[in-house]
């Protein structure tokens, strides 16, 4: 989740603890014994942990502080403006953290992609086209190869450089149905290369697949991926 969404929960979650919050005891003389307490305990925990996660590092003392004066109803220590402002830097702050990680996740992940596929390059089988992408015939197929206007069904395993599954139509005994131009650039590549009843081994540059961009928790940005890819078949473009 995005820090700026999280923050934006920030106000609203407080004074939902602080509705929780009848006293600030040390927590070993917090007796979990209701519903109300525990689930007080649990918003803690989730909110705190969410927030930490994404680099917030939140002073719990002035957080408790803010709970007890909304509980008693006291003026606020801070104005609404100072308090919007607070709020307001420290969202700009994760923002730029959070870009600073993912730069620094990026670099190091297309530089172990370029030494993966400059070494998988040598090895036998593999064959390398002119934008980079990467395949190695695993069988071969025999009926027609799809156009860029058409619609395919397959079967796929999507892994990570170090063997990570992501995504597979196997495991969900499922094949999957899609335009050949609606996909990453080195699958658009590589179906049209492709023949019915093919299934090929696909190992993708960051370029032809997500580029910078995370997609999911699994694909940094720029991963390298590697596809198994069988071609069943083939839905022409309806006229």
């Amino acid at each position: 989740m995005r820090s700026t969404h999280l923050l934006a929960l920030t106000l609203p979650v407080i004074s939902l603890l602080a509705i929780a919050c009848e006293s600030t005891p040390q927590p070993q003389q917090v007796q979990l014994d209701t519903v109300e307490k525990k689930a007080s305990y649990s918003i803690g925990v989730n909110f705190v942990s969410r927030l930490n996660e994404e680099g917030a590092n939140l002073d719990i003392d002035a957080l408790v502080y803010g709970m007890k004066d909304a509980e008693a109803g006291k003026t606020p220590a801070l104005s609404d403006e100072e308090m919007a402002q607070a709020v307001k830097e420290l969202q700009a702050k994760l923002q730029s953290n959070k870009l600073a990680k993912l730069q620094a996740m990026a670099t190091a992940n297309l530089e172990k992609g370029k030494a993966f596929l400059a070494a998988n390059a040598e090895k036998e089988g593999v064959i390398t086209t002119d934008s980079g992408l990467q395949y190695k015939i695993l069988k071969e197929g025999s009926g027609a190869s799809p156009t860029a206007d058409d619609t395919v069904v397959t079967h796929y395993e999507g892994r990570l450089i170090d063997d990570t599954v992501f995504d597979s139509s196997y495991e969900r005994d499922q094949p999957a149905t899609f335009p050949v131009s609606g996909v990453i650039k080195g699958w658009t590549e590589a179906l049209q290369l492709m023949k019915v009843g093919a299934k090929w081994q696909l190992y993708v540059p960051a370029e032809l697949a997500y580029g910078e961009s995370q997609r999911g928790p699994h694909i940094e940005p720029n991963s390298t991926l590697i596809f198994d890819i069988e071609l069943l078949d083939i839905n022409p473009e309806e006229e």
